[in-house]
């Protein structure tokens, strides 16, 4: 008779040490500038955006379409996880979140760390007088990323028309990389990874909430992800980021 396999120990688990690397990593941008990061000054700024089933006017319903979008932005199961995969502890409150992102393209696997910089839940006044709620989060790159930069996702439902759309914004900027053929890599493919990162997350999140509002709000599940490889210490995973910059 087989025996069965013993569980599989969830992400955030068999990450801690690359956890711990970044906990206490600094951002590698100068938030005091952030006016200055525009196309004219080198920086890449990107804006996408995509319809959500619609609503009834007013306040977002309880389990309605902008609630289910709020959940899948709040357990971060939108990315591709055969591009990004986004790991972090699950009872740290979203505002003092710290997150892993392992990156893979081709044969490559790539660790970054990023820290939550803000968290958004307020109503906006918008240009032709209608009020909308608007809920999400930014995160920033951290010590190690090769890129350096800020993304904001959020939730929009217009009050009056009921109208709901899921918002990406970013402005970034290729960071100090150290190994040559890392760099010569992300000059090649970084920006091309970058759109299909925002596409592709678009068309995740939408499918979510859809099947969420199908099945009778089944939150999609945050270690539905491909298998990762185990840091054997903190100090490995200390020693991975400093590799990457100088």
């Amino acid at each position: 008779m087989s025996r069965a396999m013993p569980n599989q120990a969830p992400l955030y688990e068999r990450q801690k040490a690359r956890l711990e690397a970044y906990a206490n990593a600094g951002v590698n941008f100068d938030l005091e500038r952030t006016a200055d990061y525009t196309p004219e000054n080198g920086w890449r700024v990107d804006d996408y955006e995509t319809e959500l089933p619609a609503e009834q006017p007013g306040p977002p319903a309880a389990q309605g379409s902008w609630a289910a979008a709020r959940e899948v932005l709040r357990n971060y199961t939108f990315p591709p996880p055969n591009l990004i995969t986004g790991i972090f502890l699950p009872d740290q409150p979203l505002e003092q979140r710290v997150m892993v992102l392992r990156g893979q393209f081709l044969f490559f696997t790539f660790w970054f760390g990023v820290r939550i910089g803000g968290v958004t839940d307020e109503q906006r006044t918008l240009p032709n007088g209608e009020t909308e709620q608007v809920w999400g989060y930014n995160y920033r790159t951290l010590e190690g990323h090769f890129e350096r930069g800020q993304i904001d996702f959020t939730i929009h439902k217009n009050l009056v028309t009921g109208r709901i759309i899921f918002h990406i914004h970013a402005f970034s900027q290729t960071g100090r990389i150290r190994n040559p053929f890392y760099w010569i890599g992300f000059r090649l493919f970084g920006r091309m990874l970058q759109k299909r990162f925002s596409q592709q997350s678009m068309k995740r999140l939408r499918a979510q909430v859809e099947e969420m509002l199908q099945k009778g709000w089944q939150t999609p599940n945050t270690q539905e992800a491909p298998p990762v490889q185990q840091a054997a210490t903190q100090h490995d995973a200390q020693e991975q980021m400093d590799k990457a910059t100088s």
